[in-house]
């Protein structure tokens, strides 16, 4: 029952961001019904190598159970989620009261995101509301940390205590504009980034150097399981924002194991990571159970709190 929950103790997540610790993270996609049981299977694997688990909030505008009831049951579970929270399906209302619920349940690490645009999912007539976006649902959420609600109203029963990270793209198109919504994020209150997948590293290193650099908040750098050259091709045609180079799609695909090429490259991704870097999130859809193997791979073990 959800009333068993008790929000004391698991915060690992945020005392490691605030102690400078390389923070390791999962992506782990809540069901498509309402049976969660694989979802905590996968979860389970990851216990002891990540931090937190972060929980997927309509990832790609495709219909799952919500990620506030999902990351519920994992902190039932004893596992420290990072709820997801998208702009696109609710508007300030809903949102301030999906917070003030997930604070109620322990779940305090958020990750404020603007949302996949509607046209790109499983249900592509549905209306997007996006009321608010990601740097304004950041500074609704220290609003709410302040005991205020998003209209200066005081909160007549607490102030809130999220801890509250944002998403970035260094592989962003536009550096200027890479800049100033980084810098948006930071101003709003942004605790920790983590960043859409990334292939480019120089370009990651030429991020921390240019933007990041004095930041003095953990950045961690998007880590993503490829299976197969026809899975990154997939993702190159469907994921907003992504361009996978063709020299890993070759390689994959001449592998004689495409999926155990892909946990090479993983490694490898997440062995340069750690020199530029302050953590790695990684991300491995239907197969988070590879993910520990990608960490032995890489040489990352434990995590330390």
């Amino acid at each position: 029952m959800l009333d068993t929950i008790t929000p004391t103790a698991l915060t690992s997540f945020r005392t490691a961001a605030k102690t400078g610790k390389f923070l390791i993270t999962a992506e782990v996609t809540p069901p498509k019904g309402g049976n969660p049981e694989h979802m905590i299977q996968m979860a389970a694997t990851l216990k002891g190598r990540v931090h937190a688990v972060n929980i997927t909030d309509g990832s790609r505008a495709v219909l799952r159970m919500c990620s506030l009831v999902a990351s519920a049951i994992l902190l039932q579970n004893g596992i420290e989620p990072i709820c997801q929270i998208a702009c696109r399906d609710r508007n300030r209302i809903a949102i301030q009261a999906d917070l003030m619920g997930a604070h109620a349940l322990g779940i305090y690490n958020i990750l404020a995101l603007t949302g996949d645009p509607v046209k790109a999912g499983d249900h592509p007539d549905a209306k997007g509301v996006f009321d608010l976006e990601g740097v304004r649902l950041l500074q609704l959420i220290h609003k709410l940390n302040q005991g205020i609600d998003c209209n200066e109203k005081p909160l007549s029963d607490g102030a809130l205590d999220l801890f509250p990270g944002a998403a970035v793209d260094p592989q962003c198109a536009s550096w200027s504009g890479l800049q100033s919504r980084f810098e948006r994020k930071l101003a709003a209150g942004a605790q920790f980034f983590q960043s859409q997948l990334i292939t480019d590293f120089e370009r990651l290193e030429k991020f921390m150097d240019k933007i990041a650099a004095g930041c003095d908040k953990p950045i961690l750098a998007g880590i993503f399981l490829l299976k197969s050259a026809k899975n990154a091709q997939f993702i190159n045609r469907c994921v907003p924002g992504v361009n996978i180079p063709d020299h890993i799609i070759d390689r994959l695909a001449q592998a004689k194991d495409p999926l155990e090429e892909g946990m090479k490259i993983a490694a490898e991704q997440v062995q340069i990571a750690r020199q530029l870097c302050q953590g790695v999130h990684m991300m491995a859809v239907k197969r988070e159970d590879l993910i520990v193997p990608i960490l032995d791979m890489a040489g990352v073990g434990v995590v330390t709190k």
